[in-house]
């Protein structure tokens, strides 16, 4: 193992929760009388939640709550990304340490619990801390800061999760899939 500690993100990255969310927006939007393209708005999430609704429901005060309830109880059922348990279960049985920062309320450790990794990681962080959105790195520097962590590898599916990363001084990964990730830190 290249790497001591890792700080993952939730969605795309563990959790396969793209096409759950992209479900959950066309409908909402469906709800408010707009149709939309199922590959758009995934690829609009894919960059993040405000912008997909700048994209498709700029003018809808009421659009993120209604999505936010839709994609909730969607998100009911949870599955991970084939390999995720697994790879968070041997980083932890060769004496690393997984820590999971998310812009999800505190649903994520619902979520956790019910995917059966919460036990898993030292420490999760969820929006309900206050910290300011991923790019900004002060929930990384938080947990840097806390645990000591010289030699961390942040995994995470999107731009604004390596842009945290290396503006907290750690490695990234840009998650593609469990394969190369396992690969890549040689799990």
């Amino acid at each position: 193992m290249d790497y001591q500690d890792y700080i993952w993100d939730l969605g795309g990255t563990l959790l396969n929760n793209y096409e759950t969310s992209t479900a959950a927006f066309v409908e909402t939007l469906a709800g408010f009388g707009i149709q939309a393209n199922h590959d758009d708005v995934y690829k609009a999430l894919k960059i993040s939640t405000p912008y997909a609704v700048a994209q498709f429901a700029p003018n809808i005060p009421a659009f993120l709550q209604t999505y936010k309830v839709n994609e909730a109880r969607e998100l009911a059922h949870p599955v991970l990304f084939e390999g995720a348990a697994d790879l968070l279960k041997n980083i932890v049985a060769q004496g690393g340490r997984n820590f999971l920062i998310s812009h999800r309320n505190d649903q994520v450790l619902e979520i956790l619990d019910k995917t059966g990794i919460s036990g898993y990681f030292t420490e999760v962080v969820t929006s309900n801390r206050g910290f300011k959105r991923k790019p900004n790195p002060e929930s990384m520097l938080y947990l840097k800061d806390k645990y000591q962590i010289e030699n961390g590898l942040v995994i995470g599916d999107r731009s604004i999760d390596t842009e945290a990363g290396q503006s907290a001084g750690f490695a990234t990964y840009l998650f593609d899939d469990m394969e190369n990730l396992k690969k890549f830190i040689k799990i």
